[in-house]
């Protein structure tokens, strides 16, 4: 008989606490992003000068998207993941605190992307901006290696089907953002595009994850 999802003396599940505490993470560092869209500042403007000043911004509102999405949909497998983790552990926390601390500071090499983009700098930016989505998606890649490695702290009734969803979605993760990262080098319009669709592809389920 397959044992049930452990608990802590109150009752609540032992990944409660982890979860709770990385979703507020989460939660501050996609809305940081929005913060880093800053309303032109010109005295006495003429609508034309005011929608040319919109116009401007265009690195900043698609450095948004990019990064909304990308952390958007890392909160979503976040909570896939976590629903076939069943225990927690020292070094669970520590990997998890890791990957936090890469995803929490997004919005600057999002605000550094946005800032040169369409400038001569911009190379450099990009190479920061993809590279940090690199560093990102290996500290999570490990979050998932720790827990998952000889089923050590995964549910035993979840679907092996799933775990095993996770596990190849998940190393496909480095490879591509490292892609990403390289192609930065030589081409910002490529590197940005295969960046959102990275974002997109994982927008796709993994399948039936059962409590």
């Amino acid at each position: 008989m397959r044992s049930p999802l452990r608990t802590d003396a109150s009752g609540q599940r032992e990944t409660t606490r982890v979860e709770a505490f990385s979703d507020g993470v989460i939660a501050i560092a996609i809305t940081l992003l929005i913060l880093e869209i800053r309303v032109p500042a010109i005295e006495d403007a003429s609508p034309d000068q005011l929608l040319q000043a919109l116009r401007d911004l265009w690195p900043s509102y698609f450095g948004y998207i990019i990064s909304f999405a990308t952390i958007g949909i890392m909160w979503a497998n976040h909570h896939s993941i976590f629903r076939v983790i069943a225990r927690t552990d020292h070094y669970l926390i520590l990997t998890n605190l890791l990957f936090l601390f890469f995803l929490a500071t997004i919005p600057f090499p999002t605000a550094l992307m946005a800032e040169y983009l369409g400038h001569p700098a911009e190379r450099v930016a990009v190479i920061v901006y993809s590279g940090w989505f690199l560093i990102t998606a290996l500290s999570y890649n490990l979050l998932w290696t720790y827990a998952s490695r000889a089923n050590r702290l995964i549910d035993a009734n979840a679907d092996p089907a799933v775990v095993t969803s996770i596990s190849s979605r998940f190393r496909l993760g480095p490879p591509a953002y490292g892609l990403a990262f390289l192609l930065s080098f030589f081409s910002t319009p490529a590197t940005l595009a295969l960046l959102l669709g990275f974002a997109l592809l994982y927008v796709l389920p993994y399948g039936n994850v059962d409590r």
